[in-house]
């Protein structure tokens, strides 16, 4: 895992050990990195990770100057991991919860700018996602929902879908509040 932009550019993350996540390549972080630019100022950016998985997408926003920056993740392992890397770059972020994502989706009363999900893709429920984000209002009014998924999943019927990018076998879905 390296990081490619920010406080800690070009930092490679060693591993801690074997994990389960399927991390996003580097290639598809960097493509989706490329166009979140042209959309998003980093700085005090609020951020919602969910199925946080390596933390990848949330230590390239905290190097970037996003904060406060919650990560869900519900696997041991990976909340380990994810701990690790934040003593490694001696950072207080993210703020890691260590819980069901749905559950923390139905309970939490907090808002963000940015919410990124990348939820494992054979995941039954990865379709109800943006029903459930705009359904809890869980987006600042000007935010931005970006799911990542397989081929297998398309959203552009979904009343919220903003566009979509792929990027190899990475594809991401972008979802905005409509008026």
């Amino acid at each position: 895992m390296r990081i490619i932009s920010g406080e800690f550019k070009g930092r490679r993350i060693p591993s801690f050990g074997k994990i389960d996540a399927r991390p996003t390549t580097d290639f598809a972080k960097e493509g989706l990195f490329n166009v979140l630019n042209n959309m998003l100022d980093f700085e005090e950016l609020s951020v919602l990770d969910l199925f946080s998985g390596t933390g990848s997408i949330s230590f390239e926003l905290i190097s970037r100057g996003s904060k406060p920056v919650v990560a869900i993740e519900s696997n041991t392992k990976h909340c380990s991991y994810i701990r690790k890397v934040s003593q490694l770059l001696s950072v207080d972020q993210p703020t890691l919860l260590r819980t069901d994502v749905f559950r923390y989706l139905e309970s939490t009363k907090m808002k963000f700018d940015f919410i990124f999900a990348d939820p494992p893709y054979q995941l039954e429920e990865l379709i109800t996602l943006p029903d459930l984000i705009f359904k809890r209002q869980l987006l600042n009014k000007e935010g931005l929902f970006v799911l990542e998924h397989s081929d297998k999943h398309s959203f552009m019927t979904h009343p919220c879908f903003s566009f979509h990018k792929s990027y190899g076998n990475v594809n991401f879905s972008f979802f905005t509040l409509q008026d």
